[in-house]
């Protein structure tokens, strides 16, 4: 009896533990990403995330992204690089662009972990809008148009939180379909 009940828990724990895990693991550019793995670990499998995963390894970025954080990183998927002017990306993953380009992958970065829950919060809390400091020093604004999440930047661009919520071991990454661009 006691054997049937030991097996019977065991076998609960491990079917509940294997969908808690499941549904922790998010899709995101046609890879799982896991909560077990870094920002960086996760992105480089990311289809969606080619340009910036090359941005962030042009800029050295790649150990910083790799600590321990927590960091809270709002991803340009490719087609978000893709609205910037022709050229822009070219040129900014030139070795002598390299200081402009940290300035603009930081800026899409905030220190600590930010859940869109606690996002959703801090805009209730800002009557609307939700002020979030970079890596960089600049401004991000968060704002809510019905249960969309809009993230502006300093220069007035807007972008959406596409996918929310994809927790990293050392964060958690929301992805965008714009470029944030700091002021000038």
């Amino acid at each position: 009896m006691k054997t049937t009940k030991f097996l019977s828990v065991a076998f609960f724990a491990l079917v509940f533990g294997a969908t808690s895990f499941a549904q922790k693991s998010v899709m995101v550019g046609g890879a799982p990403m896991y909560p077990s793995k870094n920002i960086i670990e996760n992105a480089v499998n990311s289809k969606d995330h080619t340009t910036l995963v090359a941005a962030v390894k042009a800029a050295g970025l790649v150990e910083t992204l790799q600590g321990k954080g927590p960091f809270t990183v709002f991803a340009p998927t490719n087609a978000a690089f893709n609205k910037l002017p022709m050229g822009t990306v070219d040129t900014l993953l030139k070795p002598e662009n390299m200081k402009m380009l940290q300035t603009i992958l930081t800026y899409h970065v905030v220190a600590g972990k930010m859940s869109a829950a606690d996002i959703d919060k801090a805009i209730a809390m800002g009557k609307g809008k939700a002020m979030m400091k970079t890596v960089s020093g600049g401004t991000l604004t968060a704002w809510k148009k019905g249960k969309k999440m809009y993230i502006t930047d300093e220069k007035g661009g807007m972008s959406e939180v596409t996918i929310a919520d994809v927790n990293q071991s050392n964060g958690v990454i929301h992805v965008v379909n714009a470029v944030l661009l700091p002021k000038a």
